[in-house]
């Protein structure tokens, strides 16, 4: 292994004085309190793939998963002192006192920062003295910059040893394990350096009160039986720590990435705290009750110390399940090469893919200068202000929690052009309705890409690299299936009569969509034609839709799949008065009660129900009521007293001349407009049920 920037002196011990501020916090029954005794639930960022690089976070997992392999495969292009240059500037650049500004600013209080051994010390095979420590300035100096910051930003820092001297677990990438040495398991001297370890950051950071607490070991999974070699190896670590440290809560994680406490019960320390971590699982009660019953029976604080590389929508239910309980939590990663489910995407670029290409399949090894001046650039990425923020992935961690409403993705008018992946920002059901919106392999067996194309946003929507050399952000919605659906609030809108220019590829036949404003339909069903290719673009116009300054916002449904969505362009042709008031749509809302949609806002406050006529199966039928719907003036609510079924024919017509658009246009007559029957299928018992007629 390279040596980089080691110090053999001896480090001189950096203290920090004694905090008036009573933030020092610790373990008191089911909480976290701080000297106040005030409750305090750690939100906090995982700091991974700084001092520790995993495969995955560099797209190299396929031929290089752990960090010694990664540093192997450089080395090898662009030879050791360069190597040296490109590890020096990754640990410059990955964490800056900006990216902690920047956590504060979106609402985090507290960073988990998983630590590699080898920065703070030799590994055992490299010592010159056997059984002694050799310290290293890095670690201590990286962790002391840290510290400073998240001080300066009243935030805390929990010390997580992610990679333990040997390596704790088989999975290579976690923790730089090495099968061809000694793991953590199989050598009492990884073990002896491992608590030595802990004693020097302990004795470094005792009277630090933005330190929350020390994470022993992150995510064994080796086969210990009964979990007694860990125990006894946390036991050690403990008494350790308190032989120089009684400040400071402990972490304790179990086995198998974190979640088996077998053999870890009951606490042995009056400051401890439990910290399980959860992965594509549902986000329920149920999910989490088993390290609930810890909670419980041995009153002791919870904290999932990882979370995350998922959905939106589970970000959100994550979080707001843990709070429900009073757990703190430290969502992974904030930085990766290529990422959406996390903040900061590190872009990654056309020189890093030709070295990927490279690794993975050989060929023309590309020159050292190349490589070198690919690698800086990958380095230079990672400064916070070189990176892609996904603000969606912030928005549901923080604004979601407390908010049912939604946001503009960004700003636009109309008239004007709207790209499709810019709908809004806000939960699912409200921003938008997709099918699939989380990965929930673990509960449910099956892994589900949330969004199929992995680009631009977090959500359930499928978005992808578009072709579409009219689309400005080089992204289009696929994937769209019957029901779903996509919310735009511009910033203005301008009263008029519109022509919209919808970009749609396809390769099917008899795919159509919608469009509605503030919930009621402003378009029938248009039908988009075949292109014959889901990247071969063509407009589809859709003509004479009135707008008025006071809509609020527009949704894009898909009626019947197949196409794909790259944008809406709005454009003004008239006034609104240039159109006749004319009915759109009307649509059952349940057994008693129909919704009828016209084009433009309706100018009465009351409705003659005398106007209208309904039939049901040929049958007149009549009805009670008629008012405007308080959801959208363009829509009136008709109840009836005569139970609908679902596969009862509807029509209503209108015959009057009393009712006028807010232009002062009469609604135009209609006659025998059939009503969308979207009642529940019933069926009686005793008899036959298709399986295919579930609600």
């Amino acid at each position: 292994m390279i040596m980089r920037s080691i110090f053999l002196s001896i480090v001189l011990i950096f203290t920090f004085s004694p905090s008036h501020s009573q933030q020092l916090l610790s373990a008191n029954g089911k909480s976290i309190v701080n000297e106040n005794g005030d409750t305090l639930i750690l939100r906090g960022m995982g700091l991974g793939g700084w001092m520790l690089q995993e495969g995955y976070m560099l797209q190299t997992a396929g031929f290089a998963n752990a960090q010694h392999k990664i540093e192997e495969r450089i080395t090898d292009l662009i030879g050791e002192e360069a190597t040296e240059r490109f590890y020096d500037a990754w640990f410059e650049n990955h964490v800056r006192k900006a990216d902690i500004d920047s956590l504060k600013s979106w609402g985090f209080n507290s960073v988990r920062l998983p630590m590699h051994y080898n920065l703070y010390t030799l590994p055992i095979e490299d010592e010159p003295t056997p059984g002694e420590d050799t310290w290293l300035d890095r670690g201590f100096i990286m962790t002391d910059s840290l510290i400073s910051w998240c001080k300066q930003n009243d935030m805390y820092v929990v010390l997580d040893l992610h990679a333990a001297p040997g390596g704790q677990g088989k999975d290579e990438g976690i923790s730089d394990y090495d099968p061809s040495k000694p793991s953590l398991w199989e050598s009492d001297e990884n073990k002896r350096k491992t608590v030595a370890l802990w004693k020097k950051l302990a004795e470094r950071y005792v009277n630090e009160d933005w330190i929350a607490g020390y994470d022993l070991i992150n995510e064994v999974n080796w086969e210990l039986p009964g979990n007694t070699d860990l125990k006894n190896l946390y036991l050690d670590i403990t008494h350790a720590i308190r032989e120089v440290d009684n400040r400071h809560i402990i972490f304790i994680e179990g086995n198998w990435f974190a979640n088996d406490f077998t053999g870890l019960t009951p606490p042995w320390d009056d400051n401890l705290v439990y910290s399980p971590h959860k992965y594509w699982s549902y986000n329920d009660k149920a999910t989490i009750q088993w390290v609930l019953d810890i909670q419980n029976d041995y009153d002791v604080p919870l904290y999932f110390g990882e979370w995350g590389e998922n959905s939106n929508p589970w970000f959100k239910d994550a979080i707001s399940l843990f709070e429900e309980y009073g757990i703190g939590w430290a969502v992974w990663p904030m930085k990766k090469i290529e990422s959406i489910a996390g903040p900061l995407s590190i872009v990654k670029t056309d020189g890093y893919q030709t070295l990927l290409d490279y690794w993975n399949n050989g060929g023309t090894k590309p020159s050292a200068a190349f490589a070198e001046a690919t690698l800086m650039e990958i380095t230079e990425g990672l400064k916070i202000e070189k990176c892609y923020y996904q603000k969606d992935v912030i928005d549901a961690m923080f604004r979601l929690q407390n908010s049912e409403t939604t946001r503009p993705y960004t700003a636009y008018n109309i008239p004007g052009k709207i790209e499709a992946v810019n709908y809004d920002m806000g939960p699912v059901g409200v921003a938008y309705f997709d099918i699939g919106i989380a990965d929930f392999r673990v509960s449910s067996g099956n892994f589900t890409a949330w969004n199929n194309g992995w680009s631009y946003r977090n959500d359930g929507v499928d978005i992808e690299v578009t072709e579409d050399d009219q689309n400005d952000l080089g992204f289009n919605v696929g994937w769209m299936d019957e029901g779903e659906w996509l919310q735009f609030t511009p910033s203005t809108i301008e009263s008029g009569l519109y022509d919209v220019k919808v970009r749609i590829a396809s390769n099917a036949d008899g795919a159509t969509f919608s469009m509605q404003v503030d919930g009621a339909d402003i378009t029938s069903h248009i039908e988009t034609p075949n292109t014959r290719g889901w990247q071969t673009w063509q407009d589809v116009i859709v003509r004479d839709v009135p707008l008025d300054e006071s809509d609020k916002y527009i949704r894009f449904s898909v009626e019947n799949s197949g196409f794909n969505l790259s944008s809406m362009e709005w454009i003004k042709t008239g006034n609104l008065n240039d159109v006749t008031t004319d009915y759109v749509s009307s649509i059952t809302l349940d057994e008693n009660n129909i919704s009828l949609s016209i084009n433009k806002r309706i100018n009465n406050t009351e409705i003659n129900k005398s106007l209208f006529s309904l039939s049901v199966n040929g049958e007149s039928t009549s009805i009670d009521e008629i008012k405007i719907s308080e959801s959208s003036d363009r829509n009136m609510l008709l109840s009836i007293s005569r139970d609908l079924r679902s596969d009862d024919d509807i029509l209503i017509s209108y015959t009057g001349s009393e009712i006028q658009s807010i232009d002062g246009r009469n609604l135009e007559t209609f006659t025998n407009r059939r009503v969308r029957n979207t009642i529940a299928i019933v069926h009686p018992i005793p008899g036959k049920v298709e399986a295919e007629e579930y609600f």
